[in-house]
């Protein structure tokens, strides 16, 4: 072989050189395999047709924050004032409170939790840490999970409702008027009812997943590797 004019020989690289570049080489095959996945079907980069999914779970974790700062501010303020939002018994028709000290400690507790979740899953997904996201997903699923259950609840044992109905209180609005509508058609109303909401539920939970894949991917593509000398590789 011909030297270069300096009479320096060109550098061949090493064995772990050589090792690092085909392993760098693979990544590319190995990313493209993961996004050939049959859930890569279900990733999309935007929601709400318009805004990026980084965008929408900000937007979705203050809506969640608002919504549970409101309830907070409810239940503190029936803690201070207890016969603001207390009814008796007479007034629900049965033999019990409408919300007793130990359950409003319950839901402010409850209320101070998710307020904690909605400010990590938005925080997390301004800052672009995943793992921050991660509790508030959780929650989207024991929530959908929870309406399911009510959903096959109701078309297993579709004479609850009825039962349900007759324990409101008498002035509750529109008592009569429900109740004096057929409870197959009843069911059916409420069926539509809860798998709108379960649809929607699941689009939710998509665009918070999605957004979690976007920022752990984003994250990892940052990371260099494979420069390496000798038998160290960084």
């Amino acid at each position: 072989r011909s030297r270069p004019l300096g009479g320096a020989a060109p550098a061949q690289p090493r064995p772990a050189e050589r090792r690092g570049l085909r392993r760098g080489a693979t990544e590319p095959r190995a990313a493209a395999k993961m996004l050939s996945s049959p859930w890569a079907r279900f990733y999309s980069n935007s929601c709400c047709l318009c805004c990026h999914v980084r965008t929408g779970t900000i937007i979705l974790g203050v809506w969640y924050l608002i919504i549970n700062s409101v309830v907070l501010l409810i239940l503190l303020s029936a803690l201070t004032d207890p016969d603001q939002y207390h009814l008796t018994s007479a007034e629900l028709g049965g033999e019990f409170e409408f919300m007793d000290d130990a359950n409003m400690c319950i839901a402010t507790a409850i209320s101070l939790l998710m307020i904690l979740i909605c400010a990590m899953a938005t925080y997390g997904a301004y800052k672009q840490h995943a793992a921050w996201i991660i509790p508030f997903f959780c929650y989207q699923i024991f929530d959908f999970a929870l309406n399911t259950l009510v959903a096959i609840s109701v078309l297993v044992y579709p004479s609850t409702i009825q039962d349900y109905l007759r324990q409101l209180p008498n002035n509750f609005p529109y008592k009569e008027e429900i109740m004096s509508v057929n409870p197959t058609c009843l069911v059916v109303i409420i069926l539509l009812f809860i798998s709108v909401i379960l649809a929607f539920k699941g689009y939710l939970i998509s665009c918070v997943w999605n957004c979690y894949r976007y920022i752990n991917g984003r994250n990892n593509s940052d990371v260099l590797v494979y420069i390496t000398t000798n038998d160290t590789a960084v």
